[in-house]
């Protein structure tokens, strides 16, 4: 099987040769970066509708955790285009992290149409070394189909345990690997390392739900969905919070 992953992964290497050293040569990632805002956009619009039930029913849980100022701290990570601000309970006041600068016109636009909650700032770093933020200063951790996309998604965790509050619920819904040993696994596998430079660094074999269980939180609640779109290689979906 892994000989045949091998042999697949370079005939797709070759069909998408120009791809792959425009990477080597350096120019992909700069290009991708201006470019995935505009792909994430059109994306995460249709993503929404077929979701929103499911969103709702997942962030609906925010409205109760709010510190002590009377109004909920909220981090989220790869934030994106603010897809998800229009669920976000009244009063929220809004931290945005994301390494890629580009986004923060789509997230200027997103806070103009969500005028029921403060947005505070918007970060450019990576979720595994968020050293701007304090300690136990946010109520509420966010991340939507980001941790397919980190470097680490075990420094992430640690890092969102520490700028939770005691009591703080981080918020997930990621996309992580099939079953190992199926056809679809395989095509994740060969289809990978092309993915990575389509989808700016997604992994299409993580099996994120693994990391989230080895975290340090001390409640895990977790669902696995089918993924919204058959058409993309990207696996099952996972769903849940974790409580510091």
């Amino acid at each position: 099987m892994d000989a045949l992953v091998r042999l697949l992964q370079l005939l797709v290497l070759l069909l998408t040769l120009p791809l792959h050293l425009l990477a080597l040569l350096g120019c992909w990632q700069p290009l991708c970066k201006m470019c995935f805002p505009y792909l994430m956009a059109a994306l995460t619009a249709k993503c929404n509708r077929k979701m929103e039930s499911k969103k709702q029913q997942l962030f609906i849980q925010i409205k109760g955790l709010a510190g002590a100022s009377g109004k909920v701290s909220l981090l989220e990570l790869g934030c994106g285009t603010g897809t998800n601000f229009q669920f976000y309970p009244a009063g929220c006041r809004i931290t945005c992290l994301d390494p890629n600068p580009h986004f923060e016109k789509f997230l200027t636009k997103s806070m103009a149409e969500n005028r029921h909650l403060q947005y505070e700032q918007f970060v450019v770093a990576s979720g595994e070394d968020m050293k701007g933020l304090a300690d136990s200063c946010m109520d509420v951790v966010v991340s939507t189909l980001v941790l397919c996309s980190v470097q680490s998604p075990r420094k992430v965790l640690q890092e969102v345990h520490r700028v939770l509050r005691p009591g703080g619920v981080f918020f997930f819904w990621e996309h992580v690997a099939e079953p190992r040993g199926s056809w679809a696994f395989l095509w994740q596998q060969v289809l990978e390392p092309t993915w990575k430079h389509i989808g700016d660094g997604c992994c299409l074999t993580r099996e994120t739900w693994k990391d989230l269980e080895s975290a340090q939180f001390s409640q895990l609640q977790m669902e696995f969905q089918p993924p919204p779109f058959k058409w993309l290689p990207v696996g099952p979906h996972i769903m849940g919070k974790a409580v510091k």
